[in-house]
Order: structure tokens, then sequence, then C-alpha cells
């Protein structure tokens, strides 16, 4: 209930009973036990040698497949894998984020401190002297803030974990995993240690410097252009105060601002990139496994469809483009049981390829990307393949790797994205293939629409053509499938707007650091506003250069962080792609970005308010006097 894929909702739910009610129903009820479960004195590692006695000792040609708990913890994992990783990949863009800002309050600080530092070294103090002064603060500051954010974790814990595994999660309340928690800690205390340690290096050896290698600054050729092109002065000296850090007790670190412009738009464009291409994968049915439009089921996949009345009904309708006839099964391939499709190659509809070709002859076989690693194989190596208690193997190469559709009729021989096999339906033998008692005909029918084609009524006509193969005494209840979705994709919406919240938390964090910036930088050119405004400039204008100081700032800090954000997103789907074995399809939301970009330069203005009235309120008599 909690795990299931939409191809195992139309499985009956189990009940236990007591073994007295056992007893009666089997006499009663039934015409003997179908299932039996064995527990293992060695646990998971003699799953193989007891498949192999049982083997031996059934008769030879019976049917039958084991049905290993690994299998439903494989379930759980594939469940939980989509949202475990983007919360990882999201975790990990965090990370960075906190680095980088962090880094850049480290260096600021130091920055500010620089006056008084130059006073110290005038009196006489040594370089080391420089350092240490300062650094201790420094250090405290990040040991603490680390110390704070550890609390953060543990008070949020009762939070997890998220997905559909909460409601059976055996733990409950405040968690304490120390190998988290002190992992996390040392990633943030030592990377912003040695910045702190390498900053307060370099303002020392900045201010052993003599003055004048210091008091010279490069102008802006960006700036001498805007001025040159006839701009308003205002423009020309919020482009100024972008781009030109100044020196001494004036100097402002500008490629903070615009690093932490780049930051928010790279974070906010890769966060969408990756919530695009997340819905265009649940979108398209194709991208994992279901390559086709609906299904022909037979008895939840375990009857037999008439083959040659479903041919004839089939190629007489006119929206069905082709169709393919499979099988479920299962095949020992090198000592392991693997879920299989038996089709008769080659097949015009089947499983999308990920690498190398779909089954082209029946020496041949197509795997999942799971099922490839976990039998430790490449595309083009061998593998041995039987069936059931037959003794007799046969060599098949492996010609390629497909993402699998959630499709069969129970645990043992249910496939999912990348677990399962399709090989030639020849190996299953004749007597299982098709039973005497029944019509020979496949378990299920796989049937894709020509472009167009209206789904309501193909889906009509489908269940017409079910309708006439029903009507057979000897033909198994059939159904029309539509779309199966994998516990990947069914429970993906667990993530909900997760992701998206805390990348919009993020980036609200970087847009109110630019605010601090920005009122940082109005105080440290205090005098530069007092000058502006004894030479005229009102108000108005002196809060409309802090707006052009803004927005150059975040345009380029968007220049930046578009392209870096949509390589760093597509970079991240194809990645998570590969982890729960989808077709990879990055998509890049081409609207949102220009979107993103023009609030980015709206939301920059905004953020120049509270900064533009300061700088408006700026006393230039008082400041000027001070001079």
């Amino acid at each position: 209930d909690v795990v299931q894929d939409d191809a195992q909702k139309s499985i009956s739910a189990l009940v236990l009973v007591t073994p007295a009610l056992t007893k009666r129903l089997v006499h009663c009820c039934s015409t003997g036990l179908s299932e039996f479960g064995l527990q293992l004195q060695h646990g998971g590692a003699a799953v193989s040698t007891v498949e192999t006695e049982v083997d031996r000792a059934l008769p030879a040609g019976t049917g039958f497949y084991f049905v290993d708990p690994s299998v439903i913890e494989t379930e759980a994992q594939r469940a939980i894998k989509p949202e475990a990783i983007a919360l990882g990949v999201f975790g990990g863009i965090c990370g960075l984020a906190v680095l980088l800002i962090a880094s850049q309050i480290i260096g600021r600080q130091r920055r500010f401190l620089i006056d008084d530092l130059g006073t110290l070294r005038a009196l006489g103090a040594s370089p080391s002297a420089l350092i240490a002064d300062g650094l201790i603060g420094v250090a405290g500051a990040i040991v603490v803030g680390s110390l704070l954010a550890g609390a953060v974790a543990v008070a949020l814990s009762p939070l997890g974990p998220l997905g559909p595994v909460r409601p059976v999660d055996p733990s409950s309340g405040v968690a304490f995993d120390w190998t988290v928690l002190s992992l996390g800690m040392v990633v943030l205390v030592v990377p912003l240690s040695a910045f702190a340690v390498i900053s307060a290096y370099r303002t020392a050896r900045h201010l052993s410097e003599p003055i004048r290698q210091r008091s010279h600054e490069r102008p802006s050729v960006v700036a001498a252009t805007v001025a040159a092109a006839g701009l308003p002065e205002s423009a020309v000296m919020g482009v100024r105060f972008a781009l030109e850090p100044g020196v001494g007790r004036n100097s402002v670190p500008v490629r903070s601002a615009m690093l932490g412009a780049a930051l928010a738009v790279l974070v906010v464009i890769a966060t969408v990139t990756f919530g695009t291409s997340l819905n265009t994968l649940v979108s398209h049915p194709a991208l994992y496994g279901w390559n086709w439009n609906y299904e022909l089921e037979s008895a939840e996949g375990g009857g037999y469809i008439p083959e040659h009345e479903a041919s004839q009904l089939l190629s007489r309708d006119p929206d069905v483009a082709a169709w393919t006839g499979v099988y479920f099964d299962s095949l020992r391939i090198d000592g392991q049981t693997v879920p299989i499709i038996g089709e008769s190659p080659p097949s015009p509809v089947g499983p999308p390829v990920q690498s190398g070709h779909a089954l082209q002859a029946r020496n041949q076989i197509v795997l999942g990307a799971t099922t490839l690693a976990d039998l430790h194989k490449r595309v083009g190596d061998t593998v041995q393949a039987s069936y059931g208690t037959s003794s007799t193997e046969t060599t098949l190469r492996i010609v390629g790797t497909a993402t699998m559709p959630a499709v069969g009729p129970g645990l043992g021989l249910h496939l999912s994205m990348g677990t399962g096999a399709v090989v030639s339906d020849l190996f299953i033998p004749a007597g299982v293939r098709n039973p005497a008692s029944g019509p020979p005909g496949p378990n299920a029918y796989f049937v894709r629409l020509h472009n167009g084609a209206s789904p309501s009524a193909s889906l009509r006509s489908l269940q017409r053509i079910v309708s006439a193969l029903d009507s057979d005494p000897n033909a198994a209840p059939m159904s029309v499938l539509s779309v199966q979705r994998p516990a990947e994709i069914v429970n993906y919406r667990t993530m909900g707007s997760t992701p998206a919240l805390l990348g919009i938390g993020l980036a609200a964090g970087a847009v109110f650091a630019l605010g601090l910036t920005l009122i940082a930088s109005v105080r440290r050119r205090r005098r530069d506003f007092a000058v502006l405004r004894t030479l005229g400039f009102t108000g108005r204008q002196l809060g409309s250069v802090v707006a052009w100081q803004s927005s150059v700032a975040v345009a380029i800090g968007t220049i930046i962080g578009v392209p870096l954000g949509i390589i760093l997103g597509r970079f991240l789907w194809n990645l998570f792609a590969h982890e729960i074995d989808a077709i990879p399809a990055p998509a890049v939301p081409v609207p949102s970005v220009i979107l993103i970009v023009v609030g980015g330069i709206v939301l920059a203005n905004i953020v120049a308010a509270v900064p533009g009235r300061i700088a408006a309120r700026t006393p230039a008599a008082l400041l000027l006097r001070a001079e």
C-alpha cells in the first residue's frame, strides 16, 4: 500500500488470518497451496543455493518462480529514491551557496576592519598580529554558527522522513544522527576557517604594501562607455559604484554583490530547470518505459489473449499504428531470477532503449540498467539463461539496455524501470506459453496509436475489441490499461513543492544579502554621496544612483547565473534520470527563464529602495565638515 506502482494496484490485497482459520479455508475453499514462505537460516546469502535445490527437487518443466523479499525492499527504495536524490542535489546546492555567502561575509568583515588594522600597522603591529586580530572572532562565529545549524537540524528532524514511508516509519520525534551532524559541521567549519585564514593573510599583506601601491584604482571601462553614451549622471555614477570597488575606507565589496546576485539566479534557474525536467518526465510516459498508448491485458497479466482473433481486430482498427504481443515470466540469468518480457523479435513496439539496440534475434537479450549492474555485465557481454527447473542453459548476448515498464502479473514476474529483461518468447516452454486449456496467445498486447488519434475514441474502440474477445467462453477476462506508472513516478508528488520552496528560500537569502551589500555600500561611500549632493544631486537622483548600482550588479549576476544555472540544472537532471533508470530528457523552461530575468531586474530596484532612501538623506555638510 505504501510503495505500490499502478501495475500492482490491480493485484488483490493480502489478508493475514490465524493458523486455525487457514486450515479450515484449505479444507473447504482451496484446491491446494500455491505459495510457500521459507525462512532461511543464513538470510539472503543462501537464496541462490536454496533456489538451486528447489530446482532439482521439482519435476522438470514445473512452472514456478521465486519471490525474494529483497524485491519488496527494492521497490521501497525505488519509491523514495527520486525524493532522496532530489533533496540530496538541492542540499548540495544549498551547501555550496552557504559556503559562498559565508565566504563573502568573512571577506567583507575583514575589509570593514581595514582602517583599524591600518592604524595597528602604523603603530608597529606585525603581519602575524594583524592576522590574529579579528581572526579569533571570525573563527568563533563560524563554530557557533555551525553548532546552531546542527541544533536547527535536530529541531527539524521530527518533520522527517518525507514521502510515502513516513506513515510506517518506526522512528518518531527528535532524531540525533551524529554522523550526519558532525560531517555537516566539519564541511562548514573547515572550508570557512581556511578561507578566514587566507583572507586575514591577504589583508595583512595588503596593509604591508606601500600606500602608493594601494591607492591606485583602475577606472571601469563600462562606466566610461556609459558616460560617453550620454546617459544621465545618476546612471553613470550608479555604474561606477557597481563596478569600481574604491580604495581605502571607501572600498566596497562590489564583487560580492555580483557574486551573490549570480548565485541567486543560478540557484533559481537550476531549480526551475530541474523541476521542469521532472514535469516533462511525468508527462511523457515513454521516458519511464511506457512506450505505447494502451495495454490489452488478460486476467491481470496471467491469462492468455486469443492471438488470431486479437490480431485481426487490431489490424482493422484505423487508430492503431502497431502492436506487439508479449508474455510475462521469469528466467534464471547467471543464477539470478529476473522478470522478463517475452516477445517475437524484431517487435514494432517495445520498451525505450537507453543504450545499444532493441531485441533483433533469439540469441540476444536486453536488460534493465539495474539488472545489468547486478549481473556485473556490460553491453556486449554474454549471460547464461535457463527456464525454471530446466538444466539446459542458453548463451545470450546483451545487445542493449532499456527503461522497463512497470508491467507484470505479480511480484515475481513484475518489471520496473531498471529491473527486468526482454528476450525471445521462445524461451518460455510451449506448454507454459500456451496451455491446452485455453486459446493460444500472449498475456498482453502493447498497442501504439497513430499520431493525432483521439485518445478517448481509441479507448472506446479498444474496449469494443476486448468485449469481442471476452465473448469467447475459453478466453480469460481482459481489460484495457492506460499508462501504468512505476513507483518512482507514482510517489514523485510526495516531494511536493519542498525543493521549490527551499530554492525560493535560498534565493530570498541571496536577495537579502544583496540588500545588505547595498546598505553597506551606501555607508562606505557616504563621502561620495555627500560630494554628489553638494554638486547638486537631488534626493531622487541619489536614490537613482543606488538603483542603477543594484540593477547593474543583478544584470551582471544574471548574465553569469542564467547559463550556469541551465548547465547545472541539466547536469543534475541527467544525473537524476540515470539514477532512476529513466530516459534523460532535460527541459529548459524558456518562458520561466525570461520571467526570472525580468523579475530579477525589478526585484533589484525594489531592494534598492531602502539603501536609496539612506543615500538620499546623507547629511552632506556634516560629513564634509568632518572631512
